[in-house]
């Protein structure tokens, strides 16, 4: 039989055929896809099996929430001054009305706006020196999701999907939980950009939980499974003939793993995403808001081998953390949705045995600044109470818990009036290759080639945390 001489023009099963002596593996690799990736990136023993991410959109201020600053109290009206300040729309250094209360044996002193997250503070890790590139919302939470602060790259879910695989093949591996469409620049947070379109997460809007809305049209009204699996094994068929005379057509092969996930979703969809199948003390234990379904949902997912789950923050009210005015009238509201059910699902995941293996991160893009921000009428005076505070970069706070990550736990600091961080300082880059690393990926290997370079989810910064590991 004839055979193209030119090395370009062999297809990979013609390759796989002539070379097969040496590379086997490759072949090895090919049939065993997300699985066989793993094996070759995973080098770390890994402490985590999962990740919760639940992103606080809109930046919830770091004063107010895991870092107390008493000093601002001395300095309260003070204009402040630098290039951070933006001293035209400020009427100075503004303290925290919030008392803060040294919490578990830890002693660590959590803003009396989270006492549910207080009471259980030993199992936590609050770092207090986080810090990030820009304070504007766009870039900045592009740079937590993406690790980029252009909407160019996959997200970290993508990556963590693309270096471990799935652990249940009859659900996605990477879903997404927001309980409107209107998140701030969208799915470019969750994309799986040039990674392969198998990595790409699954997107759920979950204003209304019943099961057909939250996954919709995952059910045939027509034909029986038995039915379903002839036609699917059919098609299949035709489509694995189609890809075998195409080199490395991932879009194909992601469509062709995409229906394989969607045909054997109904049943496993419909009790996973299922969370009336909860008892009713349950439910009340994470509160019946947006964000209580999505963490209790977050949990059922986890619990049934979804490897990355992200939870996008919004109030009741469909608010953000985003308050440029009425500050001290919202974040209390704000804190007590989200206080209750990160607290709940971090409590219920300890409880099922599940932290372990879990990591569970809370955090928004940036903080909030330690002056007020006026209102646009310098002339008018305003209640303290009402001011807002700005967005803030250069220090702000992040929680972690589970996953190999020491509880009771404040690491890092910023400054006495919370503007820089100044010890131990973590940027995300950083904070990505530890949530790597404790999935037993190193982030410097964990690299996909494209358009001539190899990428990675830190780029080529990052540094590991080790001081936060158990």
């Amino acid at each position: 039989m004839w055979t193209d001489p030119n090395p370009a023009q062999l297809t990979r099963r013609e390759a796989l055929h002539r070379l097969s002596a040496g590379f086997g593996a490759i072949g090895l690799a090919g049939m065993m896809g997300a699985q066989a990736q793993a094996a070759v990136k995973q080098q770390i023993t890994p402490r985590a099996k999962r990740v919760i991410f639940l992103f606080m959109n809109g930046a919830p201020s770091h004063i107010d929430t895991f870092d107390p600053k008493p000093a601002l109290k001395k300095y309260e009206g003070q204009q402040p001054s630098g290039k951070l300040y933006k001293a035209p729309k400020t009427s100075g250094f503004m303290s925290s009305p919030l008392q803060f209360h040294k919490c578990g044996q830890s002693g660590i002193e959590v803003s009396e706006s989270l006492p549910a997250l207080g009471s259980i503070i030993d199992d936590c890790c609050v770092i207090r020196s986080m810090h990030t590139n820009v304070p504007n919302h766009e870039p900045a939470l592009l740079m937590m999701n993406t690790g980029n602060l252009q909407p160019i790259r996959p997200s970290m879910g993508s990556w963590v999907l693309y270096g471990l695989g799935s652990e249940n093949e009859n659900l996605p591996g990477f879903v997404v939980l927001r309980p409107t469409p209107n998140i701030v620049v969208g799915p470019a947070l969750w994309s799986n950009s040039f990674l392969p379109s198998e990595y790409q997460a699954t997107g759920v809007i979950t204003s209304d939980m019943s099961v057909d809305k939250l996954v919709a049209n995952v059910r045939n009204s027509v034909l029986a499974p038995a039915q379903q699996r002839r036609q699917i094994d059919l098609i299949q068929k035709l489509n694995h003939l189609h890809a075998a005379k195409r080199e490395q057509d991932h879009a194909l092969e992601g469509q062709i793993k995409a229906m394989e996930t969607a045909y054997r979703m109904q049943s496993a969809a419909s009790d996973a995403f299922d969370i009336s199948r909860e008892p009713a003390k349950m439910r009340e234990l994470y509160g019946d808001t947006p964000f209580g379904r999505s963490c209790l949902l977050a949990r059922r997912l986890a619990e049934s081998g979804v490897r990355y789950i992200s939870v996008y923050y919004t109030s009741s009210s469909n608010q953000p953390w985003d308050t440029h005015s009425d500050h001290y009238k919202n974040h209390p509201k704000l804190c007590a949705d989200s206080d209750r059910a990160s607290a709940a699902l971090i409590s219920d995941l300890k409880q099922r045995g599940l932290l372990e293996d879990t990591l569970v991160v809370w955090t928004g893009e940036f903080g909030r600044t330690p002056y007020s921000q006026e209102t646009q009428d310098k002339n008018k005076q305003v209640d303290p109470m009402r001011r807002g505070r700005d967005h803030h970069h250069t220090a702000f706070s992040t929680l972690l818990a589970g996953g190999g990550i020491k509880g009771g736990l404040a690491y890092g600091a910023s400054d006495e009036l919370g503007m820089n961080a100044v010890e131990k300082k973590v940027h995300v880059h950083d904070l990505h290759a530890t949530i790597l690393h404790q999935l037993g990926l190193d982030h410097e290997q964990l690299t996909y080639r494209y358009a001539g370079r190899d990428f990675r989810l830190t780029d080529v910064y990052g540094d590991v945390v080790t001081g936060i590991l158990a």
